[in-house]
């Protein structure tokens, strides 16, 4: 079967961070990239051919594809009207399936119960263009699916199966390392969204209470600031958006570019908290505990429905240590319930005709190592709290021939001007 996947990116492709911000190769936010690889791992079988959707030419697309796969996340939003609209027009001219794993509305918990007309009219288009050629689409959660059935849709033609990134490995969840607690003496992985309410004191309060927290950033916006040394958004108070935010000044901040080392990194660490849904799943999958701090229909959703640990973000939250976040956490359920998300998952993929890889007579061994042959860039750090020794070995580095040189000789150049300075 060949089957063309809507992906900023494949997999397989190593994207520096000046190419990554010129190409947005991640869609604004890296966790796009996490349930993208999930679904092509899933479907990367011996019988299927997969490319990723780079267009949407119609005449192309169905000269090389049985089907096309679109993963979404909260695409059911203002800000995603016209992207939506276009794929709308694209899929009303195909004549081959399409399907959608784990779409997703997103509404502010203070606007549950509002709706909003130009996003249910773009919504009705979308799903009945995906519902003219195939049985159901796939929804994150019960909020989407009660949303879409009050639409008019019919209930037996929404199928709710969370996010395809909680089955990146299929019918197994990494073994989580648990601790009977957490301390100051514990590294800890932070993940936030600059642009929320209460984010501000929260990511201050986090950097003064736990000396061995590192944040981890995940949009193009931050990752601009890191690279280039300015913010392009609106910089909420106390955000970690400055270059003199405490996170980021004392080089507390990292951001991976993609799943892989993304992975990797948070596998070094003993818990995860924040408001980035993807930021804490993604720990979940490198076997790190995590709880996500809620603050709009879609992580709530989400976590809902995996029974992932999550609290709403208030300001008592702010308040509160990741000691006691980690106190008030149970992942028995989430790990216990994941079986049954899977079946669901996979029944969804079979109601479409499409196999997966955790089938009997096929594995994701061919992905894997696909994969792990890969030299991802590492992930991009801040500088302004590096030694003079790290500087130097940097400019050493520049000088020798590498596809990551631009982003050292960026480095050497602020590291002579932060000399200057310092002389």
């Amino acid at each position: 079967m060949r089957i063309v996947v809507r992906a900023h990116k494949m997999p397989f492709d190593a994207v520096s961070a000046e190419e990554t911000l010129r190409r947005n190769s991640i869609g604004n936010n890296v966790g796009n990239l996490v349930f993208s690889q999930a679904v092509i791992r899933q479907l990367w079988r011996r019988d299927h051919t997969i490319e990723r959707l780079t267009n949407l030419d119609v005449k192309r697309v169905q000269e090389r594809a049985d089907v096309v796969v679109i993963p979404l996340a909260n695409a059911f939003r203002r800000s995603f009207i016209a992207d939506l609209d276009a794929l709308s027009a694209f899929i009303e001219q195909l004549e081959i399936p399409v399907v959608v794993p784990g779409v997703g509305a997103q509404v502010r918990l203070d606007h549950l119960g509002k709706r909003d007309e130009q996003v249910d009219n773009a919504v009705r288009r979308f799903v009945s263009a995906v519902l003219s050629g195939s049985p159901s689409i796939g929804v994150r959660g019960e909020f989407t699916r009660d949303y879409l059935v009050d639409l008019g849709f019919p209930d037996d033609a929404v199928d709710v199966i969370g996010c395809p990134s909680m089955f990146m490995f299929g019918p197994d969840l990494p073994p989580l390392r648990e601790s009977p607690e957490i301390t100051a003496d514990h590294r800890i992985a932070f993940n936030a969204s600059p642009y929320r309410k209460w984010v501000g004191p929260l990511s201050t309060q986090a950097a003064q209470r736990h000396p061995r927290l590192t944040y981890f950033a995940q949009d193009l916006k931050t990752l601009r600031l890191l690279v280039n040394g300015h913010y392009t958004g609106k910089a909420l108070k106390q955000a970690p958006v400055t270059l003199d935010h405490p996170l980021i000044d004392q080089g507390r901040t990292l951001m991976c570019l993609d799943p892989a080392t993304w992975i990797s990194e948070l596998s070094t660490y003993d818990y995860s908290f924040g408001t980035r849904i993807h930021g804490n799943i993604t720990a979940l999958l490198s076997g790190t505990p995590a709880t996500v701090l809620s603050h709009d229909s879609r992580t709530r959703e989400l976590a809902d429905y995996h029974l992932i640990p999550h609290i709403q973000l208030t300001e008592d939250i702010v308040k509160t240590p990741a000691p006691e976040l980690y106190a008030q956490s149970d992942w028995g359920p989430m790990i216990k319930a994941h079986d049954d998300r899977w079946q669901r998952y996979a029944a969804f993929f079979s109601r479409h005709g499409l196999r997966h890889t955790f089938e009997p007579d096929d594995s994701p061994a061919e992905f894997d190592r696909l994969l792990s042959a890969i030299e991802f860039p590492p992930p991009v750090r801040t500088l302004r709290n590096a030694s003079l020794e790290e500087l130097y070995a940097l400019k050493q580095a520049a000088t020798r021939p590498s596809k990551w040189s631009t982003t050292k000789a960026r480095a050497v150049r602020w590291a002579r001007e932060r000399t200057k300075r310092i002389s």
